[in-house]
């Protein structure tokens, strides 16, 4: 089965990123708005509870931490992904890192940049001219993160949370 780990922000941030998403974003339907801290990748049943242990072991010791969102950015010319950037707070960075160490150790697909998506596989025509109304709009979100979760896919493709993981040793 396909597995995946990410960070789901507030509803309200979510609300604002889906509106952009229905019409910049085919994958919309498929999951909701959120930050990937470690691509999807394949895990056996038995796998993925030794997974589980060391995850809940990785959370306790990450603190919540704030999350600041500024800018939107594009990931153009790798691809045409149009997303809101994630300033990069330790904590997040600490987090992705231990996702991809231990039993999750496998090669990353690209740097890790933590984002929200807008819009992706756009044509390069579209992608500029979406992208250049998006930097006109004014985005100044800061949110507390207090957990992550494990998510896995459906045989439809779409992606629904295995278990929860709230930050930090009060939990």
């Amino acid at each position: 089965m396909k597995y995946g780990i990410a960070i789901f922000p507030s509803k309200n941030l979510q609300d604002k990123v889906n509106s952009y998403r229905k019409r910049y974003d085919p994958h919309y339907a498929l999951i909701a708005p959120h930050i990937t801290l470690k691509e999807p990748y394949e895990a056996t049943e038995e796998e993925i509870q030794e997974h589980i242990s060391y995850i809940s072991s990785v959370a306790k010791n990450i603190d919540p931490f704030s999350i600041m969102i500024n800018k939107v950015g594009s990931f153009h010319p790798v691809n045409n992904v149009i997303f809101l950037k994630v300033n990069e707070a330790d904590e997040i960075k600490s987090l992705h890192e231990q996702l991809y160490s231990g039993p999750l150790e496998h090669q990353q697909p690209y740097n890790f940049v933590p984002h929200l998506t807008l819009g992706q596989k756009l044509s390069d025509e579209e992608h500029s001219d979406v992208l250049e109304r998006l930097r006109m709009i004014d985005i100044e979100h800061e949110e507390r993160i207090d957990r992550f979760q494990l998510l896995y896919q459906l045989d439809n493709g779409s992606w629904t949370v295995y278990e929860t993981f709230r930050l930090g040793k009060g939990v």
